[in-house]
């Protein structure tokens, strides 16, 4: 890896690059790599859909529209250095407006009429899929990542783990009893105690886009899902600071956003009671 990034600043000051450009191009793409290392991708024979799939994780990790802006560009950058410019080409990224609207999420009808859809398909991996991300939020990458052992379950509770790049738990989401009783039954089928949770049709584990693909057909995405996760929560009045923490919301900022249309809500009918 060292000598890549050497190689590519070596580059790119012979391009004029500015000190502080290099360091930010070296520094981002150093990430890339490391996520590259961190999922078996080879760094020394990148292919587009490693860097399609890098654009899906950091959408799956929230993160902006500038940042995921700023990773592509790096890449797209060091495509050319590579003199490889199709690996960067018709990459999908999702632009995300800066607003202060709640997110996007299902209602009750929408969200009751979904389940029903993918329980009518009788396919118990994607009806488990959309359980599990309607019932604990968890992020796309975070679901590819899952792995046997991060489902316990015993007669009256169930817990899913969300680990770390290292292993390390990060969080742990208790399991509702429909999704329990779900995973369960998936579990027994997939009759091993170890190994990915989630298998694609060709016997690997599931990628983000995998997933996306599955979801296109019910018109919803995983952001979708998740938002409708974390909007039920607060709905139900579940404090802020315990759906940022199911959430995973390093800031609490981010998790107020589902506030955002009932505290509109709330105001015009307190106006409308003090003043009728």
């Amino acid at each position: 890896m060292e000598n890549l990034l050497k190689s590519f600043s070596i580059w790119l000051t012979d391009e004029g690059k500015s000190e502080n450009t290099v360091k930010t191009y070296q520094g981002t793409l150093q990430k890339f790599f490391e996520w590259l290392d961190d999922n078996n991708r080879d760094m020394h024979n990148i292919m587009r859909e490693d860097v399609q799939d890098y654009m899906d994780h950091l959408e799956g990790l929230e993160r902006s529209a500038a940042t995921i802006e700023k990773a592509f560009s790096a890449i797209s950058v060091y495509s050319k250095f590579l003199n490889k410019k199709e690996i960067a080409q018709s990459i999908n990224r999702v632009e995300k407006e800066k607003n202060h609207d709640a997110p996007d999420s299902l209602d009750r009808t929408e969200r009751d009429q979904l389940l029903k859809e993918v329980e009518r398909d009788g396919d118990l991996r994607n009806t488990v899929i959309v359980y599990t991300l309607l019932h604990t939020g968890i992020r796309i990458s975070e679901l590819c990542s899952l792995d046997i052992k991060d489902i316990q379950i015993s007669d009256e509770k169930g817990s899913l783990f969300v680990r770390g790049a290292s292993g390390e738990i990060k969080r742990v989401i208790p399991l509702s009893r429909e999704l329990r009783e779900l995973m369960t039954k998936y579990l027994e089928s997939l009759g091993k105690t170890d190994g990915p949770l989630f298998i694609s049709s060709v016997n690997k584990r599931i990628s983000s886009r995998g997933v996306q693909y599955m979801l296109k057909k019910y018109d919803v995405n995983p952001h979708k899902l998740r938002h409708t996760f974390c909007a039920e929560l607060i709905q139900s009045g579940v404090d802020l600071a315990v759906v940022a923490e199911l959430a995973g919301h390093a800031d609490v900022n981010v998790t107020k956003r589902y506030i955002a249309e009932q505290a509109s809500s709330k105001v015009e009918d307190a106006i409308n009671r003090t003043f009728a």
